[in-house]
């Protein structure tokens, strides 16, 4: 006899932890919609989210580390709108397109803001760069979604490239990001028809890597991951601190 599904069940602390934590960072979306990142006080989203201030730092220590919040609940949100296309498509520009384009609806109700979420993104000292170590954990999140976009396809990749290649796919899609932020289009039509356009071109690109007149290529291409992974490594960790001297 088939045993019935077991579903875990969540307990409501935790329920209600991630409803505040949700209503925290949506309070701070409105506020930076309204006010602009830096004119926003952690106070003001405290009162915006009906909460405490003690309770919003309790969830969130800075307002850097709130936006790190929203990006990993968005990384989670675009995952989950981009599974459809990945469990049901192999063709890799299919995937690729169908991925962001995942990402595109999902983000739809943040683009009248993006602009000012980027103009703190780009600053190369901020936390909330996409290449800080404070953003080390979302970025590990989407360099393995595109991990599966290239394991889950039918496309036949150098053995050599195989490796850093959902890095270079995740720096493909940041450049359809810094695109889609500058997009004056309705829906972002331009960005839409920019991923249709180059998803195919950077697959064609990763079929001609396989030609044997490519490899001296390649070997510079992959030479290059591994200087720039060093250039963007986190710091080492501090030393310990020394014993204590004997008594």
């Amino acid at each position: 006899m088939p045993q019935p599904d077991i579903v875990p069940v969540v307990p409501v602390t935790d329920k209600k932890s991630a409803r505040t934590r949700s209503a925290i960072i949506d309070a701070a979306l409105t506020l930076f919609r309204e006010r602009g990142y830096d004119a926003t006080t952690m106070r003001a989203i405290a009162a915006e989210a009906g909460v405490s201030v003690g309770n919003a730092y309790y969830y969130f220590d800075s307002k850097e580390q709130l936006i790190q919040g929203f990006y990993d609940r968005a990384q989670v949100e675009h995952e989950a709108a981009a599974r459809p296309v990945l469990d049901a498509e192999r063709d890799l520009a299919a995937r690729m397109t169908g991925v962001i384009e995942a990402w595109l609806e999902t983000m739809a109700p943040y683009r009248p803001f993006a602009g000012k979420f980027f103009k703190n993104a780009a600053e190369p000292t901020s936390p909330l760069s996409p290449f800080s170590p404070e953003s080390g954990p979302a970025r590990a999140t989407a360099v393995a979604l595109w991990r599966e976009v290239l394991d889950g396809s039918d496309a036949k990749v150098p053995r050599r490239l195989r490796g850093d290649l959902p890095e270079m796919l995740w720096l493909y899609f940041m450049g359809i990001v810094l695109f889609w932020v500058h997009d004056p289009t309705e829906d972002a039509a331009a960005t839409r028809r920019v991923v249709a356009r180059t998803a195919p071109l950077v697959v064609r690109a990763i079929g001609l890597a396989r030609l044997p007149v490519m490899r001296t290529m390649l070997a510079d291409i992959v030479a290059l991951m591994e200087e720039l992974k060093l250039v963007f490594a986190p710091p080492p960790p501090p030393p310990p601190p020394p014993p204590p001297p004997p008594r």
